[in-house]
Parts: structure tokens; sequence; C-alpha cells
């Protein structure tokens, strides 16, 4: 069983929902602004934290922040695998106890990130790497990002990938925990519930989505095939 947290309405769960379905893999989707969130973890096997605008920084602001912190904490002491997507991976950061900040400025649109020599070792990091037509690992490729914020790495974690902006991207902590600051599971109706047509940005963004999407799906999907393979295999018999 997977617990989804979704920290406000828009934002995903996108093509990690779809994935789950696909694969007839148990989860429950929980809207945290509405303070709905699981009472423990017992029975779940992973978790998955998403983004959204508010700050780690913040928790006056957003309480339910502070209930999701303990949840975190408990699915790590439980060797859960757990998978933070923005905000999500700044929330994993400061369990960790590392620092998170506001950065030096918006990163916002489709963007490379560049894998570090660790990240090359990774199977997962090498699932989302393998460009799904060729074949061939890249160690440079676009994602999407929205983020103000960054985190530094935290002590004992692996770091997996950079962007141009911002040094930490992407870590990992033992075996089971992913933290992305970047959106693996944007989809077009995603993008066009975040941008409404005031948005300066909006109709370049979607124009380099539609020429990426077939792409980053795949990418996605082998990602989340190699995350959650336990799952698949146990569903699929």
């Amino acid at each position: 069983m997977i617990a989804i947290i979704k920290n406000v309405k828009k934002e995903g769960p996108g093509s990690i929902e779809d994935y789950l379905k696909k694969n007839k893999i148990t989860h429950i989707i929980f809207e945290a602004e509405d303070g709905d969130l699981p009472p423990t973890l017992d029975g779940y096997n992973s978790l998955v934290i998403l983004g959204g605008p508010m700050g780690v920084y913040e928790m006056d602001r957003y309480p339910h922040l502070k209930l999701l912190l303990k949840l975190i904490e408990d699915a790590l002491n439980k060797d859960l695998k757990v998978l933070g997507i923005c905000l999500g991976s700044q929330l994993i950061a400061h369990v960790l106890g590392a620092r998170v900040y506001k950065g030096h400025c918006l990163e916002i649109g489709w963007h490379n990130i560049e894998l570090t020599t660790e990240a090359l070792r990774d199977p997962l990091m090498l699932s989302l790497a393998k460009h799904p037509s060729v074949g061939d690992i890249w160690k440079r490729f676009k994602v999407f990002h929205w983020h103000g914020d960054t985190f530094d790495l935290p002590q004992g974690a692996v770091h997996l990938a950079k962007s141009a902006l911002y040094e930490n991207q992407a870590f990992r902590y033992k075996d089971n925990v992913y933290a992305l600051q970047f959106h693996i599971e944007v989809k077009e109706d995603l993008l066009l519930e975040w941008f409404d047509d005031s948005h300066p940005m909006k109709e370049t963004i979607l124009k380099e989505a539609n020429k990426i999407k077939l792409e980053y799906h795949k990418r996605s999907n082998n990602f989340y095939d190699a995350f959650w393979k336990n799952h698949y295999r146990t569903s699929r018999g």
C-alpha cells in the first residue's frame, strides 16, 4: 500500500497515479491541505510527498507540515520506500537535519539536470537517464522545474544531480529514500492547471512539453518501475 500526500489540490500525482493504476498497485491519495493525512503508516510500505508553493520554514502558516514531518520521520524509521518531489524533497532534507531556505532565484521550466558520478552508479537514476528510444544513458537531460527554495545536502545522503542554477537537485538516503527537486510526475493537464493565460511563460512551456512529453513520460515510468519493482512483481504475480 502506498500513501501519496498532496500539499495542495492541483499538485499531482500526475503520471505517478497513472502508473500505479495501470499496474494495479494499491494506493491512497491524501489531501493534506484539508487536514487529510494518514494517522499512521502501519500497513503502508511506501510514502510519496508531492510539491506545493509553501516553504518548509512556513510551518506556523501551514500547520499540516508539522504533521507531515512526523510522518516522514516515521517512514524513515520504518525503512519504507520514500519519494519526495519538490517541496517533498525539501521536507525530507529538513527531517534529515539539512537546512532548507529561499534560493537566489526561481527555477521554472524545462531545464537540464546533470547527473553526478554517484548517480551513474545508481540503478534508479540510470533508469531515468536512459533514453527511451535510443537506449543510451544521458548524463544531461531536461526535466521540469518550478521552485524557488533549495536545501543543503543532508549528512549521509548521496548527491545525485545538479542544474545550472542549483547544486542540489536530487539525493538518495540509504537505498530506499529518493528526493527530487524537479517534477517527474508532470503532465500536460497539470501544466495547464499550473499556468493560467496571464503567465508569460505559459506558451513556451507548453510548446516544449509537447515536444518532450513522450520521452518524458517513458523516462518517468522507467523510474517508477525501478522504484516500485517489488510492488510491481507482487501485483502482477
